[in-house]
């Protein structure tokens, strides 16, 4: 479980709305060590539901959606499918199947395309 300043840390560079919220998100929050820090800022990058904060939990190998913790890639996964509006995510996950080099990352980015179309 999480101590709950960290919680309302994470929580608090949520709700803020520039890009240092999000740096500091992507720098401590999904490089920490901790799998429950890493599930809590994944998450609270996907609720952010912005382009700088989907991409870090897409495109990047071993955070959100490829992380290596199954409990914090199925986590962020379902906050993605949580999403109302997910014009944003199908973009990103449209860019990382056409563009990115590493097959494992767009083999996740279809896998998830293909749990929306399905949602």
């Amino acid at each position: 479980m999480l101590n709950r300043n960290i919680v309302e840390i994470i929580d608090a560079l949520e709700a803020h709305e520039d890009t240092d919220a999000i740096r500091v998100l992507e720098e401590i929050g999904t490089n920490s060590p901790d799998n429950d820090i890493r599930e809590y800022t994944s998450r609270a990058l996907v609720k952010k539901n912005v382009h700088d904060s989907l991409k870090i939990v897409i495109i990047n190998q071993g955070k959100g959606i490829n992380d290596l913790s199954p409990s914090v890639a199925m986590s962020t996964i379902n906050e993605i499918l949580a999403l109302k509006d997910k014009t944003e995510v199908i973009k990103i996950l449209d860019d990382t199947i056409n563009m990115h080099s590493d097959e494992s990352v767009k083999d996740n980015a279809r896998s998830v395309k293909s749990l929306l179309a399905l949602n």
